[in-house]
């Protein structure tokens, strides 16, 4: 089964010129959604979709009138302040309208002279957090970053024996989720320092990163009634990217016997722009597992997951440090995998979540655990590239770290990109440590 369709054709050139530049994240076979408005202005939040360097503000659009059908009752939706009105319409729905946007956006379209009006540079835009998010759950679908973390504790047992057979999540916290270019102070908490007789409270010293995806709830389903995994991924809005941050020191104190709590939920960093399933189509992959390893069961197993139900989804994480800053220079890059790597798939975390019952909203997030990848420097935490702070990462200008310092800015980026397909970008997660409160 094909998912590809005429959005997708690699041949189609916009009549915005800067989304045909070599390297651009958001070429017109893209058309990620994000929640923007123009910088230091009093304007309201509405959608927009991003082309080349621009932002189509989708309120102009919808006043515009120029859509019709199903395309133009969802992008009355996306107008509004945050994507949850989107998200419910459901997948017939995002499609119409990222067919509409498609065709009015390429090269020779007579809706050019209307919607020309409606851009806005990115250069111009500030973002905010896409969804009102009612619920967040953290999964931990890699299998590399699950066997480095239990090598450092049960050397000769490091994976637990359920993790082959179930998608482990957590229920994490919702209203500390910001979108890049957060800035927030480093936690606080209680630790247990080697060999003390009681705990101390003081700001976090093993401050970490965590290198993630962000998976969109799109249409929800009713208490009590199961997503089964044929339908799974037509509840799936898009993916962003998702920089879950963890005070490692606090979470080695407080995680037993019910897991992290004061060490996760300080802050979350999300990318501003969701990129849909449709757009990432060119992209998939068969999910397959290690030869030995048990098969998932028959609730978590289709034919079309098995086909095509993994991304290949390109990832690097940066570290720009106050020393690289004052000197102008980019971000040092610490670690490149893929979403390929990971154990679990969307469409199985969205079953699993629901398996029970469990009722799922339009806006809810799911976080897709750490993705590193086979080796280590293919690792997306410090705790796995450090082998637990053993081995500092070496940055080019001859500093180092273990863990971050205040001041360290981190930032996500993620890509598609092969022959015979358009270029899919996700833009940028950017998130940056402050000195911790007095």
């Amino acid at each position: 089964m094909t998912l590809l369709n005429e959005t997708h054709d690699p041949a189609l050139r916009s009549w915005v010129a800067t989304a045909q530049a070599t390297g651009a994240d958001f070429p017109i076979q893209n058309l990620p959604f994000a929640i923007f408005r123009r910088a230091g202005r009093n304007e309201a939040w509405r959608g927009g979709v991003a082309i080349g360097d621009q932002v189509l503000d989708l309120a102009a659009v919808a006043a515009s009138s120029v859509f019709t059908g199903l395309a133009a009752q969802a992008v009355q939706a996306a107008a509004q302040d945050k994507l949850n009105a989107l998200m419910a319409l459901g997948a017939p729905a995002w499609s119409a309208l990222r067919l509409a946007l498609s065709r009015a956006l390429r090269e020779g379209a007579p809706e050019q002279a209307t919607l020309q009006a409606a851009l806005v540079p990115q250069a111009e835009a500030e973002y905010d957090v896409p969804a009102r998010i009612g619920d967040y759950t953290d999964f931990y679908t890699s299998v590399h970053h699950a066997t480095n973390i239990g090598k450092q504790f049960r050397p000769d047992n490091p994976l637990l024996p359920n993790y082959k057979w179930v998608p482990i999540g957590y229920h994490g916290r919702a209203s500390s989720i910001g979108v890049s270019g957060q800035r927030f102070a480093r936690p606080q908490g209680q630790t247990m320092p080697p060999g003390a007789s009681q705990p101390l409270f003081g700001p976090c010293k093993r401050l970490d990163i965590e290198l993630e995806l962000g998976i969109f709830v799109g249409s929800g389903n009713p208490l009590g009634e199961p997503v089964p995994m044929g339908q799974a991924e037509d509840h799936v809005f898009g993916i962003c990217l998702l920089n879950d941050w963890s005070a490692r020191d606090i979470q080695a104190w407080e995680y037993q016997p019910l897991g992290p709590f004061l060490s996760k939920n300080f802050a979350t960093t999300i990318s501003p722009w969701i990129v849909t399933l449709e757009a990432l189509a060119p992209y998939r992959v068969a999910f397959t597992r290690p030869e030995g390893d048990p098969q998932p069961l028959p609730y978590l197993d289709s034919a079309a997951n098995r086909e095509q139900g993994a991304f290949d989804i390109q990832l690097e994480v940066g570290l720009q440090t106050p020393r690289l800053r004052e000197a102008a220079q980019a971000a040092a890059v610490i670690c490149r995998t893929s979403y390929r790597h990971a154990y679990w798939t969307v469409a199985q975390m969205l079953t699993h979540h629901t398996v029970n019952g469990c009722n799922l909203q339009p806006g809810d997030l799911f976080g897709s655990g750490t993705l590193s990848g086979p080796t280590l420097d293919q690792a997306g935490a410090l705790i796995e590239l450090t082998q637990g702070g053993k081995n500092p990462v070496q940055l080019p200008n001859g500093e180092q770290r273990v863990y971050l310092e205040d001041g360290d800015a981190v930032v996500l980026r993620g890509w598609c990109e092969k022959p015979g397909a358009a270029r899919i970008g996700f833009g940028e997660c950017v998130g940056t440590v402050l000195p911790a409160r007095v």
